[in-house]
């Protein structure tokens, strides 16, 4: 039997590609599925949810103008890094989620990642035109990235749910502003140190633990914020009150949350964009 006391973790909010303190300096217990303690989360503040904004918006002129197919590059990077850490992923859905599923789970959160990392040079052919018209003239619509997103991540899905609302965002060419679940939060905090460590530029994704109720609204009446999904929030019909003042998009989400294990599907990636429609006189 041992003696040695264990050493209880603190983790920090992810933002700009670093790891800091909370400006509140609160912390939160986080526990298993029956109830144990395994550490201390950092509650997010409204101050850290401005520097978050502020780090995805500096950086999205640089990730969306990157081509295509290096944003599939640097993704597909990243599911590499999610692969390498599959077991330490494993114990903490384990943990978060008790079940017998983890495995699967954590295999069908790689296998998305890497799926979305596949559309990003695919995107402009499929959801852009030539459009026929009338006269001298080419039209082509193009889709473009919205901005900066707010993402409220399920509750119940700690890492499927997670990776099934970022990776479309980050595909489609925008930049990130998380909170992910509250009580289970570990199998975020480990994909912000995968993040940290690939090579998605700094800013791209910003990953804040805390409460959607608190920090949700926050991020829905920021002017620099250009589209909210709303999945991880509870009370959404205020959520959507705060966003109308800066007549930012909230997305159309389930009442209830959806089923993760059911294969994705290209709507979430045209939720992110904006269509921009050209007009090119012919032979010049």
């Amino acid at each position: 039997m041992s003696n040695r006391l264990a050493v209880a973790k603190t983790y920090k909010l992810y933002i700009d590609g670093k790891f800091p303190r909370s400006e509140s300096g609160r912390v939160y217990p986080v526990t298993d599925a029956k109830g144990k303690f395994l550490a201390n989360a950092a509650h997010a503040s409204r101050k850290d949810v401005r520097d978050a904004v502020s780090a995805a918006r500096k950086a999205f002129p640089g990730w969306s103008s990157a081509t295509a197919y290096n944003r599939g590059q640097v993704l597909y990077r990243v599911a590499e890094m999610l692969e390498g850490r599959r077991e330490q992923f494993i114990a903490e859905v384990t943990a978060s989620e008790g079940g017998r599923k983890a495995a699967s789970i954590v295999d069908e959160a790689i296998d998305r990642w890497v799926w979305y990392a596949g559309w990003t040079d695919k995107i402009a052919s499929v959801l852009g035109a030539a459009n026929p018209v009338a006269g001298p003239y080419f039209s082509f619509t193009v889709p473009e990235p919205t901005g900066v997103v707010g993402l409220l991540a399920p509750q119940a899905s700690s890492l499927l749910g997670l990776v099934s609302v970022l990776a479309p965002v980050l595909a489609t060419g925008c930049t990130a502003v998380v909170v992910s679940s509250a009580q289970r939060p570990l199998p975020a905090i480990t994909l912000s140190e995968v993040l940290a460590t690939s090579d998605l530029p700094g800013g791209v994704a910003n990953i804040l633990t805390g409460y959607a109720a608190e920090l949700g609204p926050w991020l829905a009446s920021h002017g620099d914020v250009n589209a909210i999904d709303p999945t991880g929030a509870g009370d959404r019909a205020a959520l959507a009150r705060e966003a109308a003042g800066t007549v930012k998009r909230v997305l159309s989400v389930p009442d209830e949350e959806p089923d993760w294990m059911q294969r994705p599907d290209i709507a979430r990636l045209r939720r992110y964009l904006e269509a921009k429609t050209v007009w090119h006189p012919m032979g010049v």
